[in-house]
């Protein structure tokens, strides 16, 4: 099938499902501006397909997605054009996600984090490996729990629960996460995929009209429960950007990372074989 947002999203066809796969394995499908971008533009892409009836989303590699990408952050600190785009992609991506007429089955094969946390919980059924998580560490990182956690996890699991996972930033297993409402059901990490495209499969297989206006009328207790919420919320989330708790975090962050993929390079470098001794040519 067409796919306009390759590589960083993959999309296959199975008869009247559409699994669509977020592609950056290397970085644990963390979204940089391409990938957020495709991911608010998918979701008309997959109405306009005529035989489309369901939709299966998961990530590709050990993580269904590991949330925002933190180099892509420092690029948003003085570009506030780019930064006030990234929230109207924010708004749009939730707000597409609600809309949309297919029924959407997440398949959680791994960490799902910030963002990717809330494209999970925003799908209508959630399938989460035994070995996955979710969390929404925005507090964390100093930024605003605005596109996903604060206007739709108090309706999901209750407004006392949502505060503690969301002023905490607590990581929440996958049985926890049934629990609490977030997830419909644990599967073994072998069975995930099988599982989720044989649910997507047993909906497609229903009269479609019937489905898809079920669907439009449980999610107007949605569109009802974030209407105000996300426009606050994105707001703060764009002015946390210029916070120094934030930036203090981010650059750490950042700083860490580099130095263990120095100390990794070097590592490698001298387990390097001797060249004459592997019998290389100088």
């Amino acid at each position: 099938m067409e796919n306009p947002f390759a590589p960083e999203l993959l999309l296959e066809e199975r008869g009247p499902v559409r699994i669509v796969t977020l592609n950056r394995p290397e970085a644990l499908n963390a979204a940089n501006e391409r990938l957020h971008a495709a991911l608010v533009a998918v979701w008309r892409h997959l109405a306009d397909d005529p035989s489309a009836r369901a939709v299966v989303i998961t990530g590709a590699g050990r993580a269904f997605s590991a949330g925002g990408d933190f180099e892509h952050f420092v690029e948003l600190w003085d570009d506030l054009p780019s930064r006030r785009r990234e929230i109207e992609g924010a708004r749009r991506l939730l707000t597409e996600m609600v809309d949309f007429p297919l029924p959407v089955v997440a398949a959680v094969n791994g960490p799902a984090v910030g963002l990717g946390c809330n494209i999970a919980v925003c799908s209508d059924i959630v399938l989460m490996a035994e070995s996955a998580h979710v969390c929404d560490p925005h507090i964390t990182v100093g930024l605003t729990a605005a596109d996903g956690g604060a206007p739709t996890w108090p309706l999901l699991m209750g407004m006392l629960r949502a505060k503690e996972y969301l002023l905490t930033s607590e990581r929440i297993p996958a049985r926890v996460a049934v629990e609490l409402g977030l997830a419909n059901r644990v599967v073994a990490d072998a069975d995930l995929m099988d599982a989720a495209v044989s649910l997507a499969e047993k909906i497609a297989a229903m009269p479609p009209q019937a489905v898809q206006s079920t669907k439009r009328a449980l999610n107007m207790h949605i569109k009802r429960a974030v209407a105000g919420v996300l426009e606050y919320a994105l707001q703060e989330e764009f002015t946390s950007f210029d916070t120094p708790e934030h930036r203090e975090i981010v650059s750490a962050f950042l700083e860490r990372s580099r130095r263990r993929a120095a100390k990794a390079a070097e590592a490698a470098a001298g387990s390097t074989p001797d060249s004459s001794a592997a019998g290389v040519a100088p």
